[in-house]
């Protein structure tokens, strides 16, 4: 039988966000703190040696192959390899797309660590981490996942954290904000100066829950609202709850996550978001990244 790898492709929250100007490429300077989620929210990515190259995404997103993140991932990694892209992968979505969570930056991190270990390549090597970083942002974050401070256009790593475990709930109204016009309505909109990054980092290194929650900030909150108008009702409805020590809109939208005390408030609060009508998931912070999925 072909070899083949199944991983698990985690979710991500933007426990920091401040966007800067915008650069001679067209996109903005940022300063992030990233945390990826535990697997209860991952896309589930196998990549299986074959003939030829394929890729099917389940539920089809209506994208054509060649536009599909894994196309150009497998492409790229088969240059760099200076093989053929001899494999068949399979995607399982379960993150919403269009919603901050970071789905497609996780699905090629998995495609590339996947095609690496089939392919008897190290992907944590400065050449396949620098791969990592052409197809998007936040690809590199996904392999080693965890807590982390990224800078430049979100793709640059400046400093590792300790990942505090804490219950999270996700909460999304199914009405997407495409980056580009959460980043253009930022532009359009008055924006005051992000707070200092010292506090969270601070909170986060000495394990204080409450205090990482009080300190979160994103300033694409205005501009995912402006976009998308459930985005602020959402989100609004989140930090209504007692359970919710703190809430925020994660990347560019349209995902609300809030932080609980613990995981049966989580569960709580994602029941309290369903019955209100929107799309809810209880979950934790993880200090992995992509994960090889154990049967």
């Amino acid at each position: 039988m072909p070899a083949s790898l199944t991983l698990l492709a985690p979710a991500k929250i933007n426990l920091y966000l401040a966007v800067g100007g915008r650069r001679s490429d067209g996109y903005h300077d940022v300063v992030t703190v990233l945390q990826s989620l535990d697997t209860r929210l991952s896309d589930v990515v196998t990549v299986t040696e074959a003939e030829s190259f394929s890729v099917v995404c389940e539920p089809d997103i209506g994208l054509p192959v060649e536009d599909n993140i894994a196309t150009r991932t497998i492409s790229a990694l088969a240059g760099f390899a200076g093989r053929t892209p001899d494999v068949a992968v399979r995607i399982e979505k379960q993150i919403p797309a269009a919603a901050g969570l970071g789905g497609a930056s996780a699905d090629a991190a998995a495609v590339l660590v996947g095609a690496c270990r089939l392919w008897g390549i190290d992907a944590n090597t400065p050449q396949v981490l620098g791969l990592a970083q052409s197809l998007g942002a936040d690809v590199p974050f996904f392999i080693s996942g965890g807590t982390a401070v990224y800078g430049g256009r979100g793709d640059v790593l400046l400093r590792r954290l300790t990942t505090p475990r804490f219950a999270v709930v996700l909460a999304n109204a199914d009405e997407p904000v495409p980056t580009p016009a959460a980043y253009a309505a930022f532009d359009r909109l008055p924006h005051p100066q992000a707070p200092s990054i010292q506090k969270i980092t601070s909170a986060l290194q000495s394990g204080d829950v409450a205090g990482v929650a009080v300190s979160l900030h994103n300033d694409l909150t205005d501009a995912a609202c402006s976009v998308a108008p459930s985005v602020a009702d959402v989100l609004r409805f989140v930090r209504g709850l007692p359970e919710v020590l703190g809430a925020l809109v994660t990347g560019s939208g349209s995902a609300v996550f809030g932080i609980c005390a613990d995981e049966e408030s989580a569960a709580k609060v994602s029941d309290r978001v369903r019955e209100a009508g929107w799309w809810a998931c209880a979950s934790a912070t993880s200090a992995e990244g992509v994960l090889e999925r154990a049967f």
